[in-house]
């Protein structure tokens, strides 16, 4: 009998984190403008995907799920993200509109968390950035039932090829493809220090102002 394989070990992914020093005084009046300064230290740095983020929703049972998407706006009304609505995070986010985002720059030693309500963009909103995507990626958003189980990829190719004969030039938008909005009731920044003394700074919306709170690491 074959013996059992050695646990892993992680004592070589080990890692010191320092950077500077995250005060309240450094920070923005809202959590939007401070996240924009960070957006753009991330761009600036080279990060590849920085508008990638980890995005977690529940379904009405609870049932949680997360996967990364890609972030395509932001304002002082939200972050927004695009999507089939019939996928498994569409229903997630249609039967229990709350959501969880995670931005991942590990190597600028920071990550910020979001969390709020989620609306769906009003439907202009979502064919003006529809329209404004490459061909290929329209007829893509047609062509997948996102999350729907498939025979083979072989009918997901046949299934763009007939989509493209079809519209060889300007597809419309599906009726089930569109924006979401989170729209943060809480926003942390994260900085990372020696010895795992942390930098957590989160802002909580209360009423119409945002109190700042510092988090234990």
């Amino acid at each position: 009998m074959d013996a059992a394989p050695s646990p892993p070990s992680f004592a070589g992914l080990r890692r010191t984190y320092e950077g500077q020093p995250l005060r309240e005084a450094d920070l923005a009046a809202d959590p939007v403008t401070q996240f924009s300064a960070w957006f753009a230290d991330a761009v600036e740095a080279g990060l590849p995907e920085p508008n990638a983020l980890v995005l977690a929703t529940a379904s009405a049972g609870g049932r949680p799920t997360a996967r990364t998407v890609l972030l395509k706006a932001f304002d002082q009304e939200g972050f927004v993200f695009f999507t089939n609505y019939e996928s498994r995070k569409g229903r997630d986010l249609t039967e229990n509109p709350r959501a969880g985002l995670v931005f991942p720059w590990h190597p600028l030693r920071r990550q910020v968390r979001v969390e709020g309500q989620v609306v769906r963009l009003p439907r202009e909103d979502s064919a003006a950035y529809f329209h404004s995507r490459p061909y290929g990626s329209r007829i893509g958003a047609w062509a997948s039932r996102q999350s729907a189980v498939v025979p083979s990829r072989e009918s997901l190719d046949e299934r763009y090829r007939e989509l493209a004969e079809r519209w060889p030039e300007e597809p419309p938008m599906p009726d089930f493809w569109g924006g979401f909005r989170v729209v943060p009731s809480e926003v942390e920044f994260w900085q990372g220090q020696v010895d795992r003394m942390h930098d957590r700074l989160r802002y909580r919306r209360s009423g119409d102002a945002w109190v700042v709170e510092r988090l234990a690491p």
